[in-house]
């Protein structure tokens, strides 16, 4: 069985114990022994089924995209198995020309984290952005959801999937982390993927299963969110689910071609 894992996040070595332990801190979860550095995340899936990553970072300062591309780049260049996502930021002075040098470097999509960017994902600062995925075929992998805010609720995805009904997303954490029913209230009828990511162990063998199987094999893409959680261990609990091995072909691997446009 081959496995992408669609929600990776990497950061340079000299920040990336540092950047796991932001992390841990922001969503209230215990990070120690645990950091975000691309040989971190080798060992980690050396040997395994798992034998793609799409990975990213996010630029909570506009002056830190280009170097956070030119990061992601270099390492995707280093490692074949990885499939690398530009980062912009919704102050970023022209992302048409990010996208475009992203794009020469060898990027293939973007990410963006509404909630850490303290942006509404669905701010006209960012209408231009989804322009030009849609207009390029550039898929966007977008955090969605927190309890705590507003930036990234999924009823604002979903007027983005309105307005742009060619943009190729995945609305990561089932569509609405920590706030699942409500994504599956916005989004449960929509044209978009959704990523497991984060989610198993807030939701339960049970429910997991349920939402996986109310939104259809299709659509689901499997992600372990790294350096949150281990992406082996993602992998075995989302396996010990009871889906058929075609679901999980499916979930774990085609889907994430036909989302990265493979």
């Amino acid at each position: 069985m081959r496995v992408t894992d669609i929600h990776v996040h990497i950061y340079p070595d000299k920040i990336a114990e540092r950047a796991a332990q932001s992390i841990g801190n922001f969503y209230h979860i215990a990070m120690e022994e645990k950091d975000g550095s691309v040989s971190h995340l080798v060992s980690e899936i050396e040997g395994s089924d798992i034998k793609r990553c799409v990975v990213h970072s996010v630029a909570v300062r506009p002056k830190t995209v280009t170097s956070i591309n030119d990061f992601i780049a270099r390492t995707c260049q280093e490692h074949p198995e990885f499939v690398g996502f530009m980062t912009l930021h919704q102050d970023t002075e022209d992302p048409e020309a990010e996208i475009e040098r992203a794009c020469a470097l060898g990027l293939r999509g973007i990410k963006l984290h509404p909630d850490t960017q303290e942006v509404n994902m669905d701010d006209n600062r960012l209408m231009r952005v989804y322009e030009v995925a849609e207009r390029r075929g550039l898929p966007i992998i977008f955090h969605c959801g927190d309890y705590r805010y507003d930036y990234s609720h999924p009823r604002r995805l979903k007027r983005i999937l309105h307005e742009f009904p060619r943009l190729v997303v995945d609305a990561a954490h089932f569509g609405g982390w920590s706030v699942f029913d409500y994504a599956l209230e916005f989004l449960e009828d929509e044209t978009c993927f959704l990523d497991m990511s984060s989610s198993m162990h807030f939701l339960g063998p049970r429910r997991t299963r349920e939402l996986v199987e109310i939104y259809g094999y299709d659509r689901i893409l499997f992600g372990s969110d790294f350096p949150m959680w281990n992406p082996n261990s993602e992998l075995k609990t989302f396996r010990s689910l009871g889906f058929s091995q075609d679901a999980l072909d499916r979930m774990c691997w085609h889907n994430a071609d036909r989302f990265l446009g493979l």
